[in-house]
């Protein structure tokens, strides 16, 4: 008789702390660690080398973390159902863990698939919650409040494993094996638990004070934002961990005295809004996984034409739009897999109004830059940033003005768009108003593909142009109260509450993030 195992499916979840599945699991019998390498997901069109690579390192740390515990990571390539299919004439699979996945429209229907096995098998498949993201959601009534309450409880220490025996733990492919294309990012962030701790350490304690004012700017933003993003999508840490941490630094900083106190307060506060944030636009595509390929408000589907103007289209790809701030973030972002929030949403905003671009293809090809890719946080930005929603203010950013207000020295233009050196300063954002611009533009560098000026007036009359009417009234209303925040909830109230909490029910259970053995 063959061994009878739990299969914990790894998926965007790659630690060992605070994992429900792997510690359920744990209590039912011998563990097979598993994650599966699927080269149909890495086809797809919003998936990138620089991510593939991330990822393997991740596994690799995922992999040595289970193997201290007592059973390493089982690692296989291949289409899900016939990997599960050859490990059960390997194995007797008793049972299926994995954590909730809020992903794009591939993973969704794969998971089908795997539903569908399991009970061809008579396997019982048990998904746990992750995050803040809650499936089958009718309104976001009390969702704030009810996060909290999931981020406050006790994380979950990682169990001991049964090894193992006879059992191949396989290789990890190269990105070649899945034919994916040459993706240099030379810039890009490093992968696995020990880089996920280490961020999260110095940005609490050491880079964070100057958040708030300088997330807005590229120029400062690198070194003051969290930069945690990545390691959030692909699981390396948990949410509730960084919740906790972050309670924790502030209950610090509320006991203490010194100088610069306040500015890490207002940091801290900010950034625990922004992770209630990351989820509540999580639970968008979660409560509506067209967004990742239709707009939101179905009046806006005849808006922008689908087929995008190929020259404008490369232009913005390639950062030789003419517009050198909006081209100095695209190369950025193109060199370290990673950018700002207000920048993101300039760059979707340029292509949407001033390019009029349909959304598609340039989120398309942004969800293959960011390292940190995260559909539910992707599609819903993608869209609110495009104006189709139909429920968000309209927000045209002006690329010139950008540039002037978080770049006014040009500092950042010139690191990232050098043909413009002979360009004076005071023209860097606007080459074309400089005396020496016929040396420089239509030579080393574009001339602008557009007049952003005129462009932006003319998308602003089209997109408001849709928005009169009872019917646009109506749908909009109910789109509100599907996915609209619950405004009594931002300031998270309950937040308090739940550190209360949280510190007298964990004090003595409370992962270390920062010692040897976290």
């Amino acid at each position: 008789m063959s061994l009878a195992v739990q299969v914990v499916w790894f998926k965007r979840d790659l630690r060992i702390q605070d994992h429900a599945p792997l510690k359920r699991a744990s209590l039912r019998g011998p563990i097979l660690p598993l994650y599966v390498i699927e080269p149909g997901l890495w086809q797809q069109p919003d998936v990138s080398g620089r991510q593939f690579a991330f990822l393997k390192e991740c596994l690799e740390e995922l992999r040595q973390d289970l193997a201290a515990q007592g059973q390493p990571l089982v690692v296989r390539t291949g289409e899900i159902t016939e990997v599960f299919e050859t490990l059960a004439r390997q194995v007797d699979i008793e049972g299926l863990w994995s954590h909730e996945e809020t992903g794009n429209q591939w993973t969704f229907e794969r998971d089908k698939c795997v539903a569908d096995w399991c009970r061809s098998r008579g396997i019982h498949w048990t998904e746990c919650r992750q995050s803040g993201v809650m499936r089958r959601l009718k309104n976001r009534d009390g969702w704030a409040q009810k996060w909290d309450r999931f981020m406050a409880e006790a994380p979950i220490d990682p169990p001991v494993l049964e090894p193992l025996t006879g059992l191949e733990i396989g290789p990890l492919p190269a990105r070649e094996d899945l034919r994916l294309a040459d993706d240099p990012c030379p810039d890009r962030q490093t992968g696995g638990r020990d880089a996920a701790l280490s961020t999260l350490e110095s940005f609490l304690f050491k880079r964070g004070k100057p958040y708030r004012a300088a997330m807005a700017t590229p120029v400062r933003a690198f070194g003051a934002c969290s930069r945690l993003s990545p390691h959030l999508a692909f699981g390396t840490l948990s949410m509730r961990e960084v919740a906790q941490a972050t309670w924790a630094r502030q209950q610090e900083l509320k006991q203490s005295e010194f100088t610069g106190r306040s500015t890490w307060q207002g940091a801290m506060r900010s950034f625990s809004g922004r992770l209630h944030w990351h989820c509540h636009f999580m639970q968008k595509l979660e409560d509506e996984p067209r967004l990742e390929f239709e707009n939101l408000h179905r009046a806006y589907d005849n808006l922008r034409p689908k087929d995008p103007d190929r020259h404008r289209l490369r232009a913005w790809q390639a950062g030789e739009t003419g517009l050198p701030f909006v081209d100095a973030c695209m190369r950025c972002l193109a060199a370290t897999g990673w950018m700002n929030f207000r920048m993101r949403a300039m760059l979707v905003a340029v292509s949407s109004y001033h390019l009029w671009l349909d959304w598609r293809a340039p989120g398309e090809h942004l969800a293959r830059l960011f390292t940190d890719y995260e559909p539910g946080i992707h599609w819903p930005q993608v869209q609110m940033q495009s104006g189709t929603t139909g429920i968000n203010t309209i927000r045209i950013y002006n690329p010139v003005k950008q540039g002037l207000d978080q770049d006014p020295e040009g500092a950042f233009v010139r690191k990232w768009v050098p043909e413009l050196t002979q360009i004076e300063t005071d023209h860097i954002h606007e080459p074309w108003k400089a005396d020496n611009a016929g040396k420089v533009l239509g030579k080393s560098y574009p001339f602008p593909v557009v007049d952003y000026l005129s462009a932006a007036k003319e998308a602003r009359e089209k997109v408001w142009a849709v928005r009169k009417g009872q019917a646009f009234r109506g749908r909009a209303s109910d789109i509100q109260h599907k996915h609209g925040s619950r405004k009594s909830g931002i300031p998270m109230r309950g937040q308090e509450r739940a550190r209360r909490k949280t510190r007298k029910q964990t004090e003595t259970t409370q992962i270390d993030l920062f010692g040897d053995n976290p």
